[in-house]
């Protein structure tokens, strides 16, 4: 049976409805057009595409012309064209609706994934319609920008593009979540993530992309997502430059606060006397920071805060006193630098420990 064959088997009635309309100059019932509209939608369900279905309107119209009473033209041409138009509506509608739950699938397939919250098996076998292979390891990359994003933004077309411009169809799966840019890819496709990272950056305008290591299984995917969202809450409280973050070079991070109070009983003991300097805690924690970072190089560290390196040795001065501890002595400066980032991590001095 052809396609035109097929699309006539929805037109049942659409002759007497043009004789009807014809002889009378009457314009289609209200039963009349819901009817066409529910044969669109049937006909969209069945998978028929609008262009064969307008063509069978029109040739079914074209071959009752002959029958229909002279100067019957117009009339034609006017029942023809309500009826297609409410044809084509009621077959708009199956399709939007076949949309709206495609979406609604993928988006609660994707809650699933990132959150882990369904069977794994289950899991595995909805991936496979999304084009993922979860028997395979996989890594996730996630962006965030100044403002949040959302499936069918700008930027997000523009990084989707930019990926299967470059990648075609390598079983990737780019979504958003909670207002930020994810990117779910293989494991032996390190260059996705990486060319991910890099249009995320630019569509952004300068955001921030977080890349978690690779692991197996669909529990693997979630464990990727939560180191990546972990550096980026990492990224903020620790104030770590760049543009883009690897879950696998922060792992010395999680480590040292893994005994959330013997941290805490540490930067309380090495650094809370610094409390007692004019001016807080804050300013010499900035100090002992930036001083830290850049490789214990008083110029640099001065450069850094704005400040002449002659403020900075005064600071730093300030520091041994109130703590007992010299940053510039190297067996000293290991317990007063682990004390520096448990208090980054820890929110210190803003938040009591």
């Amino acid at each position: 049976m052809t396609e035109q064959d097929t699309a006539q088997e929805y037109l049942d009635g659409y002759t007497e409805i043009l004789v009807g309309v014809c002889a009378t100059g009457r314009k289609l019932t209200r039963e009349e057009l819901a009817g066409l509209r529910a044969r669109g939608e049937q006909a969209a369900e069945a998978g028929i595409g609008l262009r064969p279905l307008v063509r069978a309107h029109l040739a079914t119209a074209r071959q009752a012309h002959p029958g229909l009473p002279t100067a019957a033209d117009d009339r034609l041409l006017a029942a023809v064209e309500q009826a297609i138009d409410a044809f084509a509506e009621g077959h708009e509608r199956a399709q939007r609706l076949a949309v709206r739950q495609e979406e609604a699938a993928r988006r609660e397939f994707i809650d699933d994934l990132l959150y882990g919250r369904s069977d794994l098996g289950r899991l595995a076998e909805r991936a496979e319609r999304f084009g993922l292979l979860l028997s395979h390891a996989h890594a996730v990359a996630v962006a965030q920008g100044p403002e949040p994003y959302s499936d069918g933004f700008p930027v997000s077309r523009s990084v989707e593009s930019s990926l299967v411009a470059r990648f075609g169809n390598r079983r990737i799966l780019l979504t958003t979540k909670d207002g930020r840019l994810i990117c779910v890819a293989p494991a032996d496709e390190p260059d996705v993530l990486t060319h991910f990272a890099k249009q995320a950056y630019a569509a952004t305008d300068g955001g921030r992309v977080a890349i978690g290591r690779s692991h197996s299984g669909a529990g693997g995917v979630v464990h990727s997502y939560e180191e990546a969202l972990n550096a980026l809450d990492l990224a903020d409280r620790m104030s770590l430059e760049g543009p883009v973050l690897h879950a696998a070079d922060l792992l010395v991070y999680p480590v040292l606060t893994r005994d959330r109070q013997a941290m805490a009983d540490l930067v309380r003991s090495v650094l809370g006397p610094l409390r007692q300097a004019r001016g807080g805690a804050e300013p010499l924690l900035d100090t002992l920071t930036a001083y830290f970072d850049t490789g214990c190089v008083a110029a640099e560290a001065a450069r850094r805060l704005s400040l002449s390196v002659r403020a900075v040795t005064y600071r730093l001065d300030r520091i041994h006193k109130l703590t007992g501890a010299d940053p510039g002595d190297p067996a000293q400066r290991y317990t007063l630098q682990t004390a520096v980032v448990g208090a980054r991590l820890l929110g210190w001095p803003d938040q009591e420990l």
